[in-house]
C-alpha cells in the first residue's frame, strides 16, 4: 500500500513537472522564473537576466547610447534592484524608453511605454536649483517573482561623464549575462579603461579598430557579511574616461590629475573668486592686527560660518562649477562649491592662500584613484590650506565644525587639491586610533532599594568628538532621548542636570551629567546585583560565519577610557565581584580591573578597550570575533552584594 502512494506521488510530481515545464515552453522562455539555475537564486533577492549597455561615441560632442535590463525579482527585498527610471537634462535626451513587466512562467503582465513614465524634478530635498530631472514608472508587483524588461536610449553633447560599469550591482544580487559594448568613430575617441576586481570572474574581453566589448555570465551573488569591506572596494567593475571630451560648453585634453586640475581651474573656477571692494575692505577689516595667517582663516572661516548657510545648487554645470563669490556674498547662500570659492576669496583677499579640494565625502571612505583622473570622481568640494609645511582642511558648508576639524565625513581619504600647478592627489587629515579617545569618569552611589545616581563627565576627542558635539545645539527633549538610548541598559533614568563645554580650539567636547535612576540593580532576597560598567557597555559580538567569504575590515579605531566610582549602601558586604581581565589581540586591547575599599565602602572600576583600524584576513575573523565576544562578557559582568548579619 504504501509503495503504492508512493509510486502514484511520484507519477503527479512528474506530471506536474511536465506541465510546468510546457507552460514555460509555451511563453518566452527568457522571463520564466520557475527553472532558475540555483547558481544564481543562492543568496540572490534578485536576478539581473541580462544587463546591456551598447555606446556609440561619434565625436567629442556626440555620444548615445543604448540600456537594456532584464530583472527577475525573487522577493519584497529585491523590488528596490529593478530598474525603472532614467534620468536626463538639457545636454542628456531620452530618445526612447519603454518597460514591460512577466509573471514567474514568463506571461505579459503590462506594456509601459514613453507617454506612460512619470516625468518629474529629481529633487533631492535640499536643493535650491536642480534641472535635472527623470522619467520613472513605479510598477507594485501583485506576486513574486516577476520579471521587469527595461529599455531606453540616450543621446548627449557631454562625453566628460561616461557610463561606467558595476558587472555586479549590489550584495544578494546575481546576474545571468552582463554585456558591455563600446564603438567609436576613430582612433582618438578611444576610452581609457580601468578594471577592478576581475580575476574573481569569468569575463571575456573583445578589442578590435573602433570597438571594445566586455562579456560575463553566470556571476553569483555576493551576501553581505558583517564588518567585510564596503561593497565597491569589491565589486567588479569598469571606469571610463575619454582623453579628449566636452561637458556643457567646456572642452578638454585630459591624461592625468595634474591636467584636470589646470582644466577645472581655467575653466570652472576662472572668474568666479572676485569680490566687491567694499567685501575685500571688510576681510582686512576683521584680520587688522594679525599677522599669522592661520589665526586669519580662522577669522574668515568663523565669519562665513556665521554669515551664511548652505543650500545645493545643480544647475546646468552646477554640479561641478561654483556659482560666484560675488553672488554668495550678496545672497548669503551657496552649495559646497560656492561655499568654498567664496572662503577661498575671501582668504585671498587678506593674503592666505587656499586651494579648492574635490573630494568623495560620507562616512565611508573613498579614495580617488591615482592613476584615473575623471570628472565622476567625487561628491563634494573643501578647501586646503597650506602652513608650515602641511595642509588644514576646512569644510565651509558646516555651520558648526571647529576651524580646521573636518570629521569623519571626509578626513583619511585621497582628494584632488587644485593648485597653480594643476591637480594633485593628497589624502586628507586621519583621525587614527588612540586619536578617537573617550573617557569616561562617574562617581555613583547605590540605594538598599537598588537605586543609583551620581555624576558623569564625558570627554570626547577625535571622531568620538565629531559623534557628540551637536548636543550642545539640541534640544531639551532630544538631549533626553539621546541618553537614554546611549545608557540603554539604565531603565528609569532621570536627567537632573546637564552642561556641555565644547573647546574649540583644542577640539574637545566635555559633558557632565547629574543623574538619577530607580531599580537599576536588582533585588533577590538579601542581595544586590548589578553591572558596574553604568555608562560604557560595548556588547556588540560579530554574527557568526561557518565559513566567510571576505576579509575583515575594522574601519575606525578608538580608544575608551572609564573609571568609575560606587558607592555602596550600608549594611551590605561584596559576595561576588568581577575578576580582572586583560585581553590582548592584534585588534587591540581590553584590561580591566575592580577594586573594592572596604574602609570606604567604595568599588574603583577601571577599563581600558582600545581597538584598532585595519583591514585583516578572512581567516582571523573567528579571532576577531573571540575578542569581541570577551569584551562583551566583561562589559556585563556584575557585583553581587550581601547583606551583612552584623
Amino acid at each position: 500500500m504504501i509503495q503504492t502512494i508512493q509510486t502514484q506521488m511520484r507519477f503527479l510530481l512528474t506530471v506536474s513537472l511536465c506541465f510546468i515545464s510546457l507552460i514555460v515552453q509555451s511563453q518566452a522562455p527568457i522571463y520564466q522564473a520557475l527553472l532558475l539555475d540555483s547558481e544564481l537564486t543562492d543568496n540572490a533577492n534578485a536576478i539581473v537576466r541580462l544587463d546591456q549597455m551598447d555606446i556609440q561615441i561619434n565625436s567629442v560632442k556626440e555620444m548615445t547610447y543604448t540600456v537594456r535590463q532584464v530583472v527577475t525579482v525573487l522577493n519584497k527585498l529585491g523590488d528596490k534592484h529593478a530598474r525603472t527610471s532614467a534620468s536626463y537634462d538639457k545636454e542628456k535626451k531620452i530618445k526612447n524608453i519603454e518597460l514591460f513587466v512577466y509573471d514567474k512562467v514568463g506571461k505579459e503582465i503590462t506594456h509601459i511605454k514613453k507617454k506612460d513614465f512619470q516625468d518629474v524634478s529629481i529633487a533631492d530635498g535640499f536643493s535650491l536649483y536642480l534641472d535635472d530631472r527623470i522619467l520613472r514608472y513605479r510598477y507594485t508587483p501583485v506576486q513574486y517573482p516577476y520579471t521587469i524588461d527595461f529599455t531606453y536610449e540616450v543621446e548627449t553633447s557631454d562625453t566628460g561623464v561616461f557610463p561606467s560599469w558595476y558587472f555586479l550591482s549590489n550584495y544578494l544580487v546575481s546576474v545571468e549575462k552582463s554585456r558591455y559594448n563600446i564603438s567609436y568613430s576613430d582612433a582618438t575617441l578611444k576610452p581609457v579603461v580601468k578594471e577592478y576586481n576581475l580575476s574573481d570572474i569569468n569575463i571575456s574581453k573583445t578589442e578590435e579598430t573602433g570597438r571594445l566589448s566586455y562579456s560575463a555570465d553566470n556571476i553569483p551573488a555576493i551576501k553581505q557579511e558583517s564588518l567585510s569591506p564596503e561593497f565597491n572596494t569589491i565589486n567588479p567593475h569598469l571606469a571610463l574616461r575619454l582623453p579628449n571630451f566636452y561637458y556643457k560648453g567646456h572642452e578638454a585634453s585630459v591624461n592625468d590629475w595634474k591636467d584636470l586640475g589646470f582644466w577645472i581651474d581655467n575653466n570652472l573656477l576662472k572668474g568666479r573668486g572676485q569680490l566687491s571692494e567694499a567685501t575685500i575692505n571688510k576681510a582686512k577689516d576683521m584680520v587688522s592686527g594679525v599677522a599669522d595667517d592661520l589665526e586669519k582663516a580662522r577669522i574668515i572661516y568663523k565669519y562665513v560660518q556665521d554669515n551664511t548657510r548652505y543650500v545645493s545648487v545643480q544647475i546646468g554645470i552646477g554640479g561641478f562649477q561654483p556659482i560666484s563669490a560675488i553672488e554668495v556674498d550678496r545672497v548669503k547662500y551657496g552649495d559646497c562649491k560656492g561655499l568654498s570659492n567664496y572662503t577661498k576669496a575671501l582668504l585671498e583677499a587678506v593674503g592666505v592662500t587656499a586651494y579648492y579640494t574635490v573630494i568623495q565625502a560620507g562616512n565611508t571612505k573613498v579614495d580617488f584613484d591615482d592613476d584615473f583622473a575623471d570628472l565622476i570622481q567625487g561628491n563634494h568640494v573643501i578647501l586646503a590650506i597650506p602652513y608650515n609645511g602641511q595642509y588644514y582642511w576646512i569644510d565651509c558648508t558646516s555651520q558648526t565644525h571647529p576651524f580646521g576639524f573636518v570629521g569623519d565625513f571626509t578626513d583619511d581619504r585621497k582628494a584632488l587639491v587644485i593648485t597653480p600647478n594643476g591637480g594633485e592627489i593628497v589624502r586628507t587629515v586621519a583621525y587614527l586610533n588612540e586619536q578617537n579617545y573617550q573617557k569616561t569618569t562617574a562617581d555613583y552611589s547605590i540605594s538598599p532599594d537598588g537605586n543609583i545616581k551620581g555624576v558623569v563627565h564625558i570627554l570626547t576627542k577625535g571622531i568620538q568628538y565629531d559623534a557628540r558635539f551637536f548636543l550642545e545645539k539640541e534640544t531639551k527633549d532630544d538631549i533626553v532621548k539621546h541618553y537614554k538610548g546611549y545608557w540603554d541598559n539604565i531603565n528609569n533614568l532621570h536627567l537632573k542636570k546637564y552642561i556641555f563645554q565644547n573647546d574649540r580650539e583644542t577640539v574637545e567636547f566635555l559633558e557632565t551629567v547629574d543623574f538619577e535612576a530607580a531599580n537599576y540593580a536588582s533585588i533577590s532576597g538579601d542581595r544586590i546585583l548589578f553591572s558596574v560598567n553604568a555608562f560604557n557597555k560595548n556588547t556588540f559580538v560579530p554574527s557568526r560565519y561557518r565559513n566567510r567569504k571576505q576579509a575583515l575590515e575594522i574601519s575606525r579605531g578608538f580608544h575608551d577610557d572609564d573609571e568609575f566610582s560606587v558607592s555602596l549602601p550600608k549594611g551590605y558586604t561584596i559576595e561576588a565581584i568581577p575578576d580582572a581581565k586583560i585581553l590582548e589581540t592584534e585588534f587591540g586591547y581590553y584590561k580591566i580591573s575592580v577594586d573594592y575599599d572596604i574602609a570606604t565602602n567604595k568599588i574603583q572600576y577601571k577599563r581600558n578597550f582600545f581597538l584598532k583600524q585595519g583591514v585583516y584576513t578572512k581567516e582571523k575573523y573567528a579571532l576577531y570575533r573571540t575578542f569581541r565576544k570577551g569584551v562583551a562578557s566583561a562589559d556585563n559582568a556584575q557585583i553581587v552584594l550581601v547583606k551583612s548579619n552584623l
